[in-house]
């Protein structure tokens, strides 16, 4: 995992200034800086949009009694996705927008719970019922 961080830490920085570089080539520096501001404002407005969306669904599902697990997955994904679309470049606002899109975000958090193993009983995720349901606890019957 450290590994994995380290290589992203060092290989996404040279490939935004690699793209900078040739999009700057091709349409001149201060074009690509307005367009790196203007995905930056754009995407801190639809962060703002799906942020409040998704703390609506949390207080709903709250409400239900139930627990929120995919709406908090959700919300750590737009908090990341919300660093990326700050970070000058076009790989992270990519990347960014990609997880500002609810149809994408939701496939990333089906896939990262199957893949973590994950047994959740939240609409569209299997539960492993192989095992048997035990819960443990002490009772004491008062009149």
């Amino acid at each position: 995992m450290f590994r994995l961080l380290f290589v992203l830490f060092i290989l996404i920085p040279i490939l935004e200034i690699y793209l900078l570089i040739q999009v700057g080539g091709i349409i001149g520096a201060l074009p690509t800086v307005l367009i790196v501001i203007a995905t930056a404002i754009i995407g801190a407005f639809l962060l703002r949009l799906q942020g409040i969306s998704t703390l609506q669904r949390v207080q709903t599902t709250l409400s239900q009694g139930e627990i929120p697990a995919v709406e908090l997955m959700e919300a750590v994904i737009l908090l990341v996705c919300g660093a990326l679309l700050l970070t000058p470049g076009f790989f992270t606002d990519a990347v960014g927008f990609l997880g500002l899109l609810p149809y994408t975000r939701r496939l990333f958090i089906f896939w990262l719970i199957k893949r973590i193993g994950i047994h959740a009983s939240t609409p569209g995720v299997p539960r492993n019922h192989s095992q048997p349901k035990i819960i443990e606890g002490e009772y004491r019957r008062e009149d």
